[in-house]
Protein backbone atom coordinates (compact mmCIF):
# COMPACT_ATOMS: atom_id res chain seq x y z
CA UNK A 1 0.00 0.00 0.00
CA UNK A 2 0.84 3.53 -1.19
CA UNK A 3 1.46 6.43 1.59
CA UNK A 4 -1.76 8.37 2.83
CA UNK A 5 -2.68 10.48 4.72
CA UNK A 6 -6.20 10.09 5.94
CA UNK A 7 -8.23 13.15 7.51
CA UNK A 8 -12.26 13.67 7.85
CA UNK A 9 -12.88 14.94 11.32
CA UNK A 10 -16.04 15.33 10.74
CA UNK A 11 -18.81 14.18 12.97
CA UNK A 12 -21.59 12.17 11.66
CA UNK A 13 -25.09 11.96 13.30
CA UNK A 14 -26.89 9.15 11.21
CA UNK A 15 -30.66 7.80 11.10
CA UNK A 16 -34.31 8.62 11.34
CA UNK A 17 -34.80 11.86 13.22
CA UNK A 18 -31.50 12.83 13.25
CA UNK A 19 -32.28 16.24 12.41
CA UNK A 20 -33.71 16.94 16.41
CA UNK A 21 -29.69 17.32 17.21
CA UNK A 22 -29.25 20.11 15.16
CA UNK A 23 -29.33 22.23 18.29
CA UNK A 24 -27.08 20.27 20.13
CA UNK A 25 -24.52 19.94 17.63
CA UNK A 26 -23.92 23.72 17.18
CA UNK A 27 -24.02 24.13 20.59
CA UNK A 28 -21.07 21.61 20.76
CA UNK A 29 -19.15 24.26 18.28
CA UNK A 30 -20.21 27.17 20.82
CA UNK A 31 -22.43 28.58 17.71
CA UNK A 32 -24.67 31.29 19.42
CA UNK A 33 -25.58 33.22 15.98
CA UNK A 34 -26.23 31.34 13.48
CA UNK A 35 -27.01 31.61 9.32
CA UNK A 36 -28.94 29.17 7.79
CA UNK A 37 -28.31 28.56 4.35
CA UNK A 38 -30.85 26.95 2.16
CA UNK A 39 -32.10 26.67 -1.45
CA UNK A 40 -35.52 26.30 -2.61
CA UNK A 41 -38.70 26.11 -0.81
CA UNK A 42 -38.98 22.55 -0.47
CA UNK A 43 -37.23 22.84 2.80
CA UNK A 44 -39.75 25.12 4.23
CA UNK A 45 -42.84 23.55 2.36
CA UNK A 46 -41.44 20.29 4.14
CA UNK A 47 -41.47 21.64 7.26
CA UNK A 48 -37.91 20.97 8.11
CA UNK A 49 -36.53 24.49 8.30
CA UNK A 50 -39.06 25.71 10.59
CA UNK A 51 -38.10 22.60 12.80
CA UNK A 52 -34.58 23.33 12.85
CA UNK A 53 -35.48 27.13 13.68
CA UNK A 54 -37.54 26.03 16.09
CA UNK A 55 -34.74 23.61 18.14
CA UNK A 56 -32.50 26.77 17.54
CA UNK A 57 -34.38 29.05 19.25
CA UNK A 58 -35.31 26.13 21.79
CA UNK A 59 -31.82 26.54 22.65
CA UNK A 60 -31.36 30.15 22.54
CA UNK A 61 -29.42 29.97 19.65
CA UNK A 62 -29.95 33.41 17.46
CA UNK A 63 -30.45 32.87 14.03
CA UNK A 64 -31.31 34.23 10.68
CA UNK A 65 -31.33 32.74 6.99
CA UNK A 66 -30.96 33.26 3.47
CA UNK A 67 -32.00 30.91 0.71
CA UNK A 68 -31.82 30.60 -2.84
CA UNK A 69 -28.80 28.70 -3.82
CA UNK A 70 -29.31 27.18 -7.07
CA UNK A 71 -27.61 24.33 -8.50
CA UNK A 72 -24.10 25.53 -10.02
CA UNK A 73 -24.55 27.37 -6.81
CA UNK A 74 -23.22 31.56 -7.88
CA UNK A 75 -20.67 33.45 -5.93
CA UNK A 76 -22.79 36.37 -6.07
CA UNK A 77 -24.98 34.47 -3.63
CA UNK A 78 -22.03 33.95 -1.49
CA UNK A 79 -21.39 37.17 -1.57
CA UNK A 80 -24.55 38.21 -0.26
CA UNK A 81 -24.05 35.69 2.48
CA UNK A 82 -20.96 36.93 3.34
CA UNK A 83 -22.69 40.37 3.97
CA UNK A 84 -26.05 39.02 5.71
CA UNK A 85 -23.40 36.86 8.07
CA UNK A 86 -21.32 39.78 9.19
CA UNK A 87 -23.98 42.08 9.48
CA UNK A 88 -25.63 39.47 12.14
CA UNK A 89 -22.16 38.95 13.52
CA UNK A 90 -22.93 35.24 12.76
CA UNK A 91 -20.40 32.61 14.45
CA UNK A 92 -21.53 30.18 12.65
CA UNK A 93 -22.98 28.72 9.27
CA UNK A 94 -25.55 25.92 9.19
CA UNK A 95 -26.14 24.62 5.44
CA UNK A 96 -29.69 22.71 4.80
CA UNK A 97 -29.81 21.18 1.95
CA UNK A 98 -27.58 19.55 -0.72
CA UNK A 99 -24.07 19.97 -2.09
CA UNK A 100 -24.75 23.73 -3.90
CA UNK A 101 -25.65 24.89 -0.55
CA UNK A 102 -23.14 23.51 1.40
CA UNK A 103 -20.40 24.38 -0.62
CA UNK A 104 -22.30 28.33 -1.12
CA UNK A 105 -22.25 27.76 2.64
CA UNK A 106 -18.30 26.94 2.85
CA UNK A 107 -18.10 29.76 1.10
CA UNK A 108 -19.89 31.99 3.15
CA UNK A 109 -18.21 30.89 5.99
CA UNK A 110 -14.56 31.67 4.37
CA UNK A 111 -15.77 35.36 3.41
CA UNK A 112 -17.05 36.52 6.70
CA UNK A 113 -13.89 35.04 8.31
CA UNK A 114 -11.78 37.42 6.12
CA UNK A 115 -14.28 39.75 5.32
CA UNK A 116 -11.06 42.24 3.87
CA UNK A 117 -10.26 39.39 1.05
CA UNK A 118 -12.47 39.28 -1.93
CA UNK A 119 -14.68 35.47 -2.03
CA UNK A 120 -13.58 34.89 -5.81
CA UNK A 121 -9.82 35.69 -4.72
CA UNK A 122 -9.44 33.30 -2.14
CA UNK A 123 -11.47 30.71 -4.32
CA UNK A 124 -8.57 31.25 -7.10
CA UNK A 125 -6.14 30.78 -4.59
CA UNK A 126 -4.82 34.46 -5.58
CA UNK A 127 -4.92 34.98 -1.47
CA UNK A 128 -4.82 32.36 1.25
CA UNK A 129 -6.88 30.97 3.27
CA UNK A 130 -5.67 31.12 7.31
CA UNK A 131 -9.09 30.90 8.92
CA UNK A 132 -13.21 30.49 8.52
CA UNK A 133 -16.30 29.83 10.25
CA UNK A 134 -17.40 26.48 11.61
CA UNK A 135 -19.95 24.99 9.29
CA UNK A 136 -22.62 22.55 9.94
CA UNK A 137 -24.84 20.78 7.82
CA UNK A 138 -28.64 18.84 7.77
CA UNK A 139 -28.33 17.07 4.48
CA UNK A 140 -31.05 16.70 1.97
CA UNK A 141 -29.81 15.24 -1.53
CA UNK A 142 -27.42 12.37 -1.48
CA UNK A 143 -25.26 13.43 -4.41
CA UNK A 144 -22.15 15.54 -4.22
CA UNK A 145 -20.29 14.18 -0.79
CA UNK A 146 -19.77 18.21 0.21
CA UNK A 147 -21.07 17.22 3.82
CA UNK A 148 -17.55 15.33 4.25
CA UNK A 149 -15.38 16.61 1.48
CA UNK A 150 -12.39 19.42 1.82
CA UNK A 151 -13.66 20.70 -1.44
CA UNK A 152 -16.33 23.08 -2.49
CA UNK A 153 -17.65 24.68 -5.55
CA UNK A 154 -18.80 28.14 -6.93
CA UNK A 155 -19.84 29.99 -10.52
CA UNK A 156 -18.52 32.77 -10.55
CA UNK A 157 -21.32 33.98 -13.11
CA UNK A 158 -20.16 37.18 -14.41
CA UNK A 159 -17.01 35.48 -16.06
CA UNK A 160 -18.67 32.28 -16.92
CA UNK A 161 -16.59 30.34 -14.84
CA UNK A 162 -16.54 27.39 -12.58
CA UNK A 163 -13.84 27.09 -9.83
CA UNK A 164 -13.05 24.55 -6.92
CA UNK A 165 -11.05 24.61 -3.67
CA UNK A 166 -9.50 22.25 -1.95
CA UNK A 167 -8.42 23.18 1.94
CA UNK A 168 -9.04 21.35 5.13
CA UNK A 169 -11.20 24.62 6.13
CA UNK A 170 -13.62 23.12 4.18
CA UNK A 171 -14.46 19.90 6.82
CA UNK A 172 -17.89 20.90 8.25
CA UNK A 173 -17.84 20.06 11.42
CA UNK A 174 -21.31 17.59 11.70
CA UNK A 175 -23.36 16.52 8.91
CA UNK A 176 -26.67 15.29 10.04
CA UNK A 177 -28.30 13.07 7.21
CA UNK A 178 -32.04 11.17 7.71
CA UNK A 179 -32.34 9.53 4.80
CA UNK A 180 -36.50 10.00 5.41
CA UNK A 181 -35.65 13.61 4.26
CA UNK A 182 -34.69 12.53 0.52
CA UNK A 183 -38.33 10.63 0.15
CA UNK A 184 -39.72 13.72 -1.91
CA UNK A 185 -36.66 14.68 -3.97
CA UNK A 186 -37.30 15.04 -7.47
CA UNK A 187 -36.18 11.95 -9.69
CA UNK A 188 -34.95 13.64 -11.58
CA UNK A 189 -32.11 14.95 -8.43
CA UNK A 190 -31.62 11.69 -7.56
CA UNK A 191 -30.24 10.53 -10.50
CA UNK A 192 -28.21 12.90 -10.88
CA UNK A 193 -26.82 12.40 -7.73
CA UNK A 194 -26.51 8.35 -8.30
CA UNK A 195 -24.12 9.91 -11.65
CA UNK A 196 -22.04 12.22 -8.95
CA UNK A 197 -21.39 9.50 -6.44
CA UNK A 198 -20.56 7.13 -8.62
CA UNK A 199 -18.16 9.82 -10.82
CA UNK A 200 -16.62 10.83 -7.46
CA UNK A 201 -15.16 7.13 -6.78
CA UNK A 202 -14.83 6.43 -10.61
CA UNK A 203 -12.14 9.78 -10.77
CA UNK A 204 -9.94 8.44 -8.13
CA UNK A 205 -10.20 4.75 -9.14
CA UNK A 206 -8.97 5.29 -12.43
CA UNK A 207 -5.15 5.27 -11.54
CA UNK A 208 -2.03 4.04 -12.33
CA UNK A 209 -1.30 4.19 -8.67
CA UNK A 210 -0.58 0.45 -7.84
CA UNK A 211 -0.61 -1.46 -4.41
CA UNK A 212 -3.54 -0.20 -3.35
CA UNK A 213 -5.61 -3.24 -2.73
CA UNK A 214 -7.90 -2.17 0.17
CA UNK A 215 -8.75 1.06 -1.32
CA UNK A 216 -9.40 -0.83 -5.02
CA UNK A 217 -12.03 -3.30 -2.61
CA UNK A 218 -13.41 -0.20 -0.88
CA UNK A 219 -14.52 2.22 -4.32
CA UNK A 220 -15.38 -1.15 -6.05
CA UNK A 221 -17.62 -2.11 -3.04
CA UNK A 222 -19.18 1.60 -2.93
CA UNK A 223 -19.90 1.32 -6.99
CA UNK A 224 -21.83 -1.92 -6.81
CA UNK A 225 -23.52 -0.38 -3.46
CA UNK A 226 -25.06 2.61 -5.45
CA UNK A 227 -25.40 0.80 -8.46
CA UNK A 228 -27.63 -2.00 -6.63
CA UNK A 229 -29.58 0.41 -4.55
CA UNK A 230 -30.35 2.83 -7.41
CA UNK A 231 -32.13 1.00 -9.37
CA UNK A 232 -33.81 0.12 -6.03
CA UNK A 233 -34.06 4.09 -4.82
CA UNK A 234 -35.66 5.10 -8.30
CA UNK A 235 -38.13 2.19 -8.24
CA UNK A 236 -39.24 3.39 -4.53
CA UNK A 237 -38.16 6.37 -3.37
CA UNK A 238 -39.47 5.96 0.13
CA UNK A 239 -37.04 2.60 0.37
CA UNK A 240 -35.47 4.02 3.59
CA UNK A 241 -32.94 1.07 3.33
CA UNK A 242 -31.85 1.51 -0.38
CA UNK A 243 -32.33 5.58 0.00
CA UNK A 244 -30.09 4.93 3.51
CA UNK A 245 -27.33 3.06 1.36
CA UNK A 246 -27.17 6.40 -1.14
CA UNK A 247 -26.72 9.10 1.39
CA UNK A 248 -23.78 7.53 2.99
CA UNK A 249 -22.25 6.34 -0.15
CA UNK A 250 -22.15 9.90 -1.29
CA UNK A 251 -20.16 11.18 2.03
CA UNK A 252 -17.78 8.20 1.27
CA UNK A 253 -17.18 8.45 -2.36
CA UNK A 254 -16.34 12.16 -1.38
CA UNK A 255 -14.37 12.03 1.91
CA UNK A 256 -10.79 10.87 0.35
CA UNK A 257 -11.95 6.40 1.67
CA UNK A 258 -11.89 5.77 -2.47
CA UNK A 259 -8.76 6.73 -3.61
CA UNK A 260 -6.39 6.44 -0.59
CA UNK A 261 -2.17 6.61 -1.76
CA UNK A 262 -3.43 6.95 -4.83
CA UNK A 263 -2.68 9.66 -7.76
CA UNK A 264 -6.22 10.87 -8.36
CA UNK A 265 -7.73 12.06 -11.74
CA UNK A 266 -10.38 14.31 -11.98
CA UNK A 267 -10.27 14.64 -15.60
CA UNK A 268 -14.43 14.21 -16.55
CA UNK A 269 -15.28 16.82 -13.70
CA UNK A 270 -13.03 19.28 -14.90
CA UNK A 271 -14.57 18.57 -18.77
CA UNK A 272 -17.90 18.40 -17.56
CA UNK A 273 -18.24 22.01 -15.40
CA UNK A 274 -17.35 23.73 -18.29
CA UNK A 275 -20.72 22.78 -19.54
CA UNK A 276 -21.92 23.73 -15.95
CA UNK A 277 -20.41 26.71 -16.08
CA UNK A 278 -21.61 27.58 -19.38
CA UNK A 279 -24.86 26.70 -20.08
CA UNK A 280 -25.82 25.61 -16.64
CA UNK A 281 -26.92 22.06 -17.16
CA UNK A 282 -26.92 19.79 -14.03
CA UNK A 283 -23.66 18.52 -12.98
CA UNK A 284 -24.58 14.78 -12.35
CA UNK A 285 -25.85 15.18 -16.43
CA UNK A 286 -22.54 16.94 -17.35
CA UNK A 287 -20.92 14.07 -16.05
CA UNK A 288 -22.76 10.93 -17.83
CA UNK A 289 -22.65 13.13 -21.09
CA UNK A 290 -18.84 13.04 -21.51
CA UNK A 291 -17.67 9.96 -19.00
CA UNK A 292 -17.82 7.73 -22.22
CA UNK A 293 -15.91 9.57 -24.48
CA UNK A 294 -13.46 10.13 -21.74
CA UNK A 295 -13.32 6.41 -21.24
CA UNK A 296 -12.67 5.41 -24.97
CA UNK A 297 -9.94 8.21 -24.89
CA UNK A 298 -7.65 7.18 -22.30
CA UNK A 299 -8.47 3.73 -21.93
CA UNK A 300 -6.02 2.69 -24.15
CA UNK A 301 -3.47 4.48 -21.64
CA UNK A 302 -3.86 0.82 -19.45
CA UNK A 303 -6.97 -1.24 -20.70
CA UNK A 304 -5.82 -3.94 -17.74
CA UNK A 305 -7.42 -0.83 -15.15
CA UNK A 306 -10.69 -1.01 -17.08
CA UNK A 307 -10.70 -3.90 -17.32
CA UNK A 308 -10.75 -5.03 -13.75
CA UNK A 309 -13.35 -1.96 -13.36
CA UNK A 310 -15.30 -4.21 -15.49
CA UNK A 311 -14.76 -7.22 -13.51
CA UNK A 312 -14.97 -6.13 -10.15
CA UNK A 313 -17.90 -3.82 -10.45
CA UNK A 314 -20.35 -5.15 -13.01
CA UNK A 315 -19.15 -8.91 -13.01
CA UNK A 316 -17.97 -8.97 -16.29
CA UNK A 317 -16.34 -12.36 -17.01
CA UNK A 318 -14.37 -11.96 -20.43
CA UNK A 319 -11.49 -13.11 -20.05
CA UNK A 320 -9.57 -10.60 -22.84
CA UNK A 321 -8.16 -7.68 -21.36
CA UNK A 322 -9.23 -5.13 -23.78
CA UNK A 323 -12.93 -6.80 -24.80
CA UNK A 324 -13.19 -7.07 -20.89
CA UNK A 325 -12.06 -3.01 -20.82
CA UNK A 326 -14.92 -2.04 -23.45
CA UNK A 327 -17.76 -4.16 -21.85
CA UNK A 328 -17.02 -2.11 -18.73
CA UNK A 329 -17.63 1.13 -20.62
CA UNK A 330 -20.60 -0.43 -22.11
CA UNK A 331 -22.28 -0.91 -19.00
CA UNK A 332 -21.71 2.20 -16.85
CA UNK A 333 -23.23 3.51 -20.19
CA UNK A 334 -25.60 1.42 -20.40
CA UNK A 335 -26.99 2.15 -16.45
CA UNK A 336 -26.88 5.72 -16.99
CA UNK A 337 -29.57 5.16 -19.77
CA UNK A 338 -31.23 2.81 -17.69
CA UNK A 339 -31.91 5.72 -15.08
CA UNK A 340 -32.77 8.45 -17.52
CA UNK A 341 -29.16 10.29 -17.59
CA UNK A 342 -27.56 11.50 -20.42
CA UNK A 343 -24.58 9.90 -22.29
CA UNK A 344 -23.90 12.41 -25.24
CA UNK A 345 -23.82 16.37 -24.91
CA UNK A 346 -26.66 16.47 -27.62
CA UNK A 347 -28.67 15.45 -24.84
CA UNK A 348 -28.46 17.95 -22.31
CA UNK A 349 -30.18 20.91 -22.63
CA UNK A 350 -27.81 23.07 -24.62
CA UNK A 351 -28.23 20.75 -27.18
CA UNK A 352 -25.68 19.87 -30.05
CA UNK A 353 -22.45 22.52 -30.44
CA UNK A 354 -20.84 23.49 -33.52
CA UNK A 355 -17.18 23.16 -33.51
CA UNK A 356 -16.45 26.86 -32.54
CA UNK A 357 -18.41 26.21 -29.06
CA UNK A 358 -16.53 23.25 -28.65
CA UNK A 359 -13.51 24.79 -29.56
CA UNK A 360 -15.00 27.49 -26.71
CA UNK A 361 -15.17 24.73 -23.99
CA UNK A 362 -11.89 23.23 -24.78
CA UNK A 363 -10.34 27.14 -24.77
CA UNK A 364 -11.98 27.12 -21.00
CA UNK A 365 -11.01 23.93 -19.82
CA UNK A 366 -7.61 24.08 -20.39
CA UNK A 367 -7.72 28.12 -18.95
CA UNK A 368 -6.60 28.95 -22.43
CA UNK A 369 -4.61 26.02 -23.28
CA UNK A 370 -1.92 27.08 -20.72
CA UNK A 371 -2.92 23.93 -18.21
CA UNK A 372 -3.33 20.23 -18.61
CA UNK A 373 -6.19 17.99 -16.45
CA UNK A 374 -6.29 14.49 -15.46
CA UNK A 375 -3.55 12.15 -14.39
CA UNK A 376 -4.83 8.57 -16.28
CA UNK A 377 -3.89 10.34 -19.41
CA UNK A 378 -2.62 14.06 -19.00
CA UNK A 379 -4.82 16.26 -21.55
CA UNK A 380 -4.25 19.30 -23.06
CA UNK A 381 -6.38 21.51 -24.98
CA UNK A 382 -6.05 19.21 -28.34
CA UNK A 383 -7.02 16.32 -26.10
CA UNK A 384 -10.02 18.21 -23.95
CA UNK A 385 -11.75 19.28 -27.77
CA UNK A 386 -11.37 15.68 -28.88
CA UNK A 387 -13.20 14.25 -26.39
CA UNK A 388 -16.01 16.89 -26.36
CA UNK A 389 -15.93 15.81 -30.26
CA UNK A 390 -16.95 12.54 -29.43
CA UNK A 391 -19.31 13.52 -26.83
CA UNK A 392 -21.07 16.03 -29.20
CA UNK A 393 -22.07 12.58 -31.80
CA UNK A 394 -25.59 11.70 -31.60
CA UNK A 395 -26.31 8.51 -30.06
Amino acid sequence: MQNFVYYAPTEVIFGKDAEAQTAAAVSRWNGSRVLIVYGGGSVRRSGLLQRIQSELDAADIAWTEIGGVQPNPRLSLAEEGVKQALDFKADFILAVGGGSVIDTAKGIAHGTANPDTKLWDIWTEQAPLTKSLPVGVVLTIPAAGSEMSDSAVLTNEEIGRKAGINTPFNRVKFAIMNPELTYTLPRYQVTCGIVDIMMHTLDRYFTHTKGNEMTDEIAAALLRTVIRNGRKALENQQDYDAMSELMWCSSLSHNGLTGLGAVTDFGPHKIGHELSAKYDVAHGASLSAVWESWAKYVCPEEPERFAKYARDVWGVEETDTEAAARLGIEKTVDYFRSIGMPVRIPALSCGRQDEAGLADLASRCSYGRTRTIGTFRVLGYDDILAIYQLANNEE
